[in-house]
């Protein structure tokens, strides 16, 4: 058991959230009431003929701190409106007739179609006698739950979300068994949106019950013992018109007893004193605690209450008891063995540790310097623990690659687990006294494999590995180091054909992210397989900003250090351009949500040194993400510019206000969801329509703008194929590569 710290997601796929830095106003932004709008034709036309629509400005500027910054097309952030949305037509109808006259538009979708369409499964896990695992039999819309009472047994499908949409655009967000194993609470969500609609399955039956749940956000959820109801995170329903954009503060938890109404259920905390507080529950292997997670935006840092359950396993009343609430360091609950909880913590430990709590009979913590080291922190970075089979079993990284270390409850190291290579590993998943337990396996050129773990001998034993139509024999990669402008080492890892010529003339697709401590590892995706089946490099850039190397790394990479982030992608790149592999015309970069911003910064400050970008849902407004949705939560990460030292380095590299008018830029394919209300498309629409008034050279500046999906999560096949082969098709079309 490892309670979630926070939202969960990776801006790859989102943000994640932990706790956001107060905000030290000096002068907050005020805003001039605008202006009569005065329409001003941003159309320009490239060299391949194309035309952009004629994007009104208005006149709207904001004073920071003494300094005014104009805003002319704030216009666009009302995603509601009959204006925005005719921009958006335009705009789509602008990119698909460029996409269309692609030839490699076709071939490329038909070899990620091919590529695509594997058997998938996910990491099984065991509740109430039953096993659970997801799988996608190819080219499903949604992955389908199955279950079953042995894993010799023919699998039953316990919910099949393809079932709830026609176009595939709900979602299984979350889902929780209860301890008999006869309930299931589940979570959807429709068109890529964060919101999520709860509900409970009779599993023998596969029938819903009455209960719903609605407005739940960045929550899953936790059964009591008895069965009789499960604990939640909500917020209250947002304002008519604000459901995408309206920021999200006071959640709260629930408790929902089972055949009441949501209007019924039971608060359990909240903090009216702490907007930013968020909460996830997580009820202890033995039943006799629901442990609360307390986050407060997106650094991995978070406060811990305990909340006593009854003798019988189930909720009577208690009040949490605060453990700690100081928000000074990361406090991840592993297990609760005996009055003795097990913690892995970067208290004291850049790079994490396992630490002892000994709780007294009514469940109160002694004095913080009474906590032992069980496993000290080592030269590695800690980045998940788990407890399975009276064992502790704990994720390392080294140099991006996992490794496995298995402990006995006193600390001592018992043995490391093998893996098939240089990779990424995940799972571990389990309760105290379980036997087993189940991890996942890739590489860049390793589709995923799942393999089952025996607790106690510590014996692997493969038990499902994917076919796919990628040959991954022939195909090699490589970890190699790059230094960045000050000095530091950076890995990065480099997949191909093999017998790849280094002649310089390779088109080559550089990812990166570098934020909010998610570490970027190798695995296994169908883009990159596609990129490379095409005749191309992958390259997986590990930059400060993530969670690779511990606290230390990640904080090398904030707020006014963030510039270290684009320093290290640009020596990504110049590595490749100075060792042969590519040039700066056939060198294409990507990346997705805080990975967008980082695409858009680089392209802005070296637009030299790249021939395509595609920054995918980015963050592109750095003074005004803070207003949004889940926003105000990434303030610990990039500051505010409500702050006014935050704003002078916020402006020197935010993508919509750092545009080089003048400068010959490369192709750039922006996308984006008009459902995510993650980053909110505002972001994209108003970095798109300033780069394309801008004098950047005839190389295309398109978007394009996906409807009925939003930052990522739970984007049905079909989306995905067609939007990731067309990113692909664009590139290869800039690059002049036949695509077969």
């Amino acid at each position: 058991m490892q309670s979630r710290l926070s939202l969960t997601a990776a801006l790859a796929v989102g943000l994640v959230a932990g706790t956001a830095a107060t905000a030290q106003t000096a002068t907050a932004p005020t805003s001039a009431a605008p202006a009569a709008t005065t329409a001003t034709s941003a159309s320009s036309s490239t060299s391949q003929g194309l035309s952009y629509p004629a994007t009104r400005k208005v006149e709207q500027t904001d004073n920071y701190h003494g300094t005014t910054v104009a805003d002319p097309y704030r216009w666009l952030e009302d995603d509601n409106s009959a204006d925005t949305k005719a921009w958006v037509q335009a705009e789509n109808a602008v990119t698909d007739k460029f996409l269309a006259a692609m030839p490699q538009r076709l071939p490329a979708r038909k070899l990620y179609t091919d590529l695509y369409n594997f058997e998938k499964f996910g990491v099984p896990y065991k509740e109430g006698g039953r096993y659970f695992w997801t799988r996608n039999d190819g080219l499903q819309q949604q992955a389908v739950l199955y279950t079953a009472r042995s894993l010799k047994d023919t699998p039953q499908i316990a919910l099949d979300p393809n079932t709830l949409s026609k176009d595939g655009t709900v979602a299984l967000t979350g889902s929780a068994v209860s301890r008999d194993g006869r309930l299931m609470a589940y979570g959807t969500a429709g068109a890529g949106s964060d919101w999520q609609t709860w509900k409970v399955r009779d599993l023998d039956t596969g029938k819903d019950l009455d209960d719903t749940i609605e407005w739940v956000k960045f929550s899953g959820a936790s059964w009591t013992p008895d069965g009789k109801g499960f604990f939640y995170s909500r917020y209250d329903a947002p304002k008519t018109g604000e459901a995408l954009t309206g920021a999200n503060y006071f959640q709260k938890v629930y408790y929902h007893r089972l055949g009441t109404a949501q209007s019924a259920d039971t608060l359990i905390v909240e903090n009216p004193a702490e907007k930013e507080w968020g909460f996830n529950v997580d009820v202890t292997d033995d039943g006799r605690l629901a442990l609360i997670n307390v986050w407060k935006g997106s650094a991995r840092k978070n406060g811990l209450m305990l909340l006593p359950l009854d003798g019988k396993g189930g909720y009577a009343g208690a009040k949490p008891v605060p453990l700690t609430v100081s928000f000074d360091a990361e406090y991840s609950p592993v297990v609760l063995d005996g009055q003795r909880l097990i913690v892995k913590t970067d208290k004291d430990a850049p790079r994490g540790r396992l630490i002892a709590i000994d709780l007294d009979k009514d469940w109160a913590a002694k004095d913080p310097k009474t906590w032992t080291t069980l496993v000290p922190e080592t030269k590695d970075a800690l980045t998940a623990a788990n407890g399975v089979g009276g064992q502790l079993v704990l994720s390392y990284l080294q140099d991006a690659a996992t490794l496995v270390r298995v402990h006995a409850p006193s600390g001592k190291h018992v043995r490391d687990l093998q893996l098939p290579g240089v990779g990424t590993a995940a799972g571990f998943g389990g309760k105290w006294n379980d036997p087993e337990t189940f991890f996942s396996y890739t590489s860049l050129t390793t589709p995923g494999e799942i393999w089952r773990l025996d607790a106690k001998t510590g014996k692997a034993e493969l038990f499902k590995r994917t076919q796919t139509a990628f040959e991954a024999n022939q195909f090699e990669s490589r970890r190699v180091f790059v230094t960045s402008k000050d000095g530091t080492k950076l890995p990065i890892f480099i997949a191909h054909r093999k017998g790849l010529k280094l002649d310089g003339t390779n088109p080559t697709l550089l990812y990166g992210y570098g934020g909010f401590n998610v570490p970027m590892t190798p695995g296994y995706g169908v883009t990159a397989a596609t990129w490379m089946k095409m005749g191309g490099v992958y390259v997986l850039a590990v930059l400060r900003g993530g969670g690779e190397y511990g606290a230390a790394w990640h904080e090398a990479g904030t707020k006014g250090k963030k510039q270290n982030v684009f320093d290290d992608f640009i020596a990504a790149g110049e590595y490749l351009v100075a060792s042969k592999y590519t040039q700066p015309a056939k060198l294409a970069i990507n990346g997705g949500s805080n990975g967008g911003l980082l695409v858009g910064a680089v392209v802005n400050q070296r637009p030299d040194l790249f021939g395509a970008a595609v920054p995918q849902v980015g963050v592109m407004d750095m003074l005004r993400f803070h207003k949004f949705t889940i926003g105000w939560a990434w303030t610990s990460d990039y500051g505010s510019s409500e702050n006014a030292a935050d704003f002078q380095w916020l402006k020197a590299y935010s993508p919509l206000h750092t545009i080089k008018s003048g400068a010959r830029y490369p192709a750039v394919l922006v996308t984006t969801g008009d459902h995510d209300d993650r980053v909110v498309p505002a972001h994209s629409f108003k970095y798109t329509a300033t780069l394309q008034a801008a004098d950047t050279g005839p190389a295309p500046k398109l978007i394009r703008i996906e409807t009925q999906a939003g930052h990522g999560a739970g984007k049905p096949t079909s989306k995905i194929i067609e939007e990731r082969a067309d990113i692909l098709a664009f590139i290869a079309n800039t690059f002049g590569m036949d695509v077969k």
